[in-house]
């Protein structure tokens, strides 16, 4: 009788994110993972107990190699930068499965590593109570918006195109900064708008009443 496979929960999350970079997060499911691993079904359920269970993994999986340490020389602005930059090249890798970092933040050790070390630098920042935690929104909101936003509606794509032929008598902002827009590449994009975001914590501080 052939021996039975053992699978690690990383062969499992690298099986799962390969199903949906080919076929999206509608493609995910058990069966198809266990497909793509050369198990059945049911042998899959001894290491994973639903798909709730599974996407826990791929988001987990997804930021392990997210490094949180930080150069304690650099203003805190940049120690956040250089936090978001990594995660973002970490999730951008999978842009189909940036949705689940949004409904699996809470249980997925490796983004809690990462949400606990930007918070952190927030602290040392001087942030605070509710302050600290509508930032900690704040900067996570553009990283993922961001990555959503460049995966579903890149500057450089087709929707830009079209708005940037509307008719100028009638949508003369959006037409011109359409046509302006798709000269703007992804990193520019991310970077600028994070330092808007920067910009607008360092003048609020954290004041946010409570």
């Amino acid at each position: 009788m052939p021996r039975r496979r053992s699978l690690t929960h990383v062969q499992i999350a690298e099986a799962a994110l390969a199903v949906i970079d080919r076929a999206g997060l509608d493609g995910l499911s058990m069966r198809v993972v266990a497909r793509e691993l050369g198990v059945s079904t049911m042998a899959l359920y001894r290491y994973v107990e639903d798909r709730e269970h599974l996407e826990g993994l791929v988001v987990d999986h997804m930021l392990a190699s997210v490094d949180v340490s930080l150069p304690a020389d650099l203003p805190w602005q940049e120690r956040v930068a250089v936090l978001l930059e990594r995660m973002r090249e970490a999730v951008g890798a999978h842009p189909a499965a940036v949705p689940l970092t949004v409904v699996h933040r809470h249980a997925a050790p490796n983004l809690l590593r990462c949400a606990e070390a930007l918070l952190g630098v927030l602290t040392e920042a001087g942030f605070t109570g509710r302050g600290r935690a509508v930032a900690l929104r704040a900067l996570l909101a553009h990283v993922i918006g961001a990555l959503a936003l460049m995966h579903l509606g890149p500057l450089a794509g087709q929707g830009t195109a079209a708005m940037g032929d509307l008719p100028v008598e009638r949508y003369p902002h959006l037409a011109d900064t359409a046509r302006r827009a798709r000269q703007i590449p992804p990193d520019e994009e991310f970077r600028r708008g994070l330092d808007i975001v920067l910009c607008g914590l360092a003048v609020d501080g954290g004041a946010v009443p409570g």
